[in-house]
């Protein structure tokens, strides 16, 4: 039996039609990965690719998807002209509804779902519209009912605004939430703004300085970044003196990244409005309270292992679908820099030579090992051969500067990138690279003075 559906041919002439999976994606009110799976399980059941895939930004079809696609398109018309045959009187019962961006895309599919599952037989019709639009279709009387978001950015008259705005997002969130989950979060939705306000000339910049802001905003607090958690339960330092330890060097670089920030020429952004839609409000609460938890352990309340084994059951129990989409190789990733220090640390000469090059240079030679093997395994590995741990706290944060794996979260960025963008990887590479390096200079430069004056 051919088990091809009208779903999977609806989305194929979709994605053929837009020469992209995202766009088709956002027309369909599906998720990207649900688009690439209906093609997939289609070609499939045809035994062949459909569609070149190549680091080209519009897909281009195969012989066999030029093959299928003019009787799919036939397949669906004869469906519509069927559809319509057999109900015509139906559409004065039709659900006429519009949304914006944000509900469009996250909220409609999941309650069109529900509500298909419990009336059946009612039928619904979904206009793509901004907030504006939708509040004056409701006043016309043209729908009967209207979805839109928070505005959160209608305020930016200039792309200087904006950038800021986007930039110092992942710097103030990242010094409660990490850097890494500031990147996962503010690069995407980035993007999916410069793209509705028509600048997405600047997603390299903008890039560069979320992945700048994110890491050098993250080294306020204990939990901002993984080498802060680490450091700050070896030490047995507080909560407060880290953070006044960090503070000189965050106020210069958030300084620092706004005059990036200014000093570029501004450009008019049309008028927009970008919705944000909060989501499920239980599963909201079920988050924040896991974020207690954690906090209560980096505050010493409950022991970390506890936390673990709760925040995991909670996961398998709910939401195994997170666990699903972890990048597992960027974890092991960080796997195998653990078990290359555990390695080189048990060499003796090893040991020796690292004892006699950090006496005296412990924020210097943190910064070089950073290059190397990233800040993160540098702490781990350099805290078995100092006491010196705010000169350790200080060189292992600045040291998150300079190349790409110089911090792990900076991969985040470039592989967002990399997927959106491919022929702008190598650009992206020498700006973060320029600007990365820049940064690192300024705050070491800051580091001397603060040890001439103090």
């Amino acid at each position: 039996m051919l088990n091809i559906n009208l779903k999977q041919l609806e989305v194929f002439v979709t994605v053929a039609q837009l020469q992209s999976f995202t766009l088709a994606a956002g027309q369909l009110y599906l998720t990207q990965s649900t688009v690439s799976t209906h093609v997939r399980m289609l070609e499939e059941h045809l035994g062949g690719e459909l569609f070149m895939r190549s680091n080209k930004r519009k897909l281009q079809l195969t012989t066999l998807g030029q093959l299928v696609l003019p009787r799919a398109e036939e397949i669906l018309n004869n469906c519509h002209q069927l559809e319509q045959i057999v109900r015509p009187a139906q559409d004065t019962d039709l659900l006429h509804l519009a949304a914006s961006t944000v509900p469009s895309r996250c909220l409609i599919p999941l309650l069109m779902s529900e509500f298909s599952q419990k009336m059946p037989h009612c039928r619904y019709q979904l206009q793509h519209a901004d907030s504006q639009q939708v509040h004056q279709l409701l006043r016309n009387h043209s729908l009967r009912l209207g979805l839109v978001g928070s505005r959160l950015l209608e305020v930016t008259a200039s792309t200087r605004s904006m950038l800021a705005v986007l930039v110092f997002l992942p710097f103030v969130c990242s010094m409660v939430i990490t850097n890494d989950v500031s990147l996962i979060t503010f690069v995407p939705f980035g993007i999916a703004v410069l793209k509705i306000a028509g600048q997405e000339k600047l997603v390299v910049p903008m890039a560069v300085l979320q992945t700048a802001a994110a890491n050098l905003g993250s080294m306020f607090t204990p939990m901002g970044n993984p080498q802060n958690l680490y450091l700050y339960g070896k030490s047995g330092m507080g909560f407060l003196e880290l953070c006044g330890i960090l503070f000189p060097y965050v106020l210069a670089s958030g300084l620092a990244i706004l005059l990036l920030i200014v000093i570029r020429k501004p450009e008019p952004v049309k008028s927009m409005s970008i919705d944000v839609q909060m989501g499920s409000t239980k599963m909201l609460a079920l988050c924040f309270a896991g974020f207690a938890i954690c906090l209560l352990g980096i505050f010493k309340l409950l022991p970390p292992i506890l936390i673990a084994a709760v925040i995991a059951a909670f996961l398998l129990a709910f939401d195994r679908e997170l666990l699903l989409s972890v990048d597992y190789s960027l974890l092991g990733t960080f796997l195998a820099f653990f078990i290359f220090i555990g390695n080189v640390s048990g060499i003796e000469s090893f040991q020796a030579f690292l004892s006699a090059a950090l006496a005296g240079r412990e924020v210097l030679v943190s910064v070089l090992a950073s290059q190397v093997i990233s800040n993160v395994p540098a702490a781990l590995l350099l805290s078995g051969f100092t006491s010196q741990w705010e000169s350790l706290l200080i060189g292992c944060n600045l040291g998150g500067l300079g190349t790409l794996i110089a911090s792990m979260a900076s991969l985040i960025s470039y592989k967002l990138i990399a997927q959106e963008y491919p022929e702008q990887k190598g650009t992206y590479f020498f700006w973060f690279t320029v600007c990365n390096v820049g940064l690192l200079a300024l705050l070491l430069a800051l580091y001397f003075l603060l040890e001439i004056l103090f």
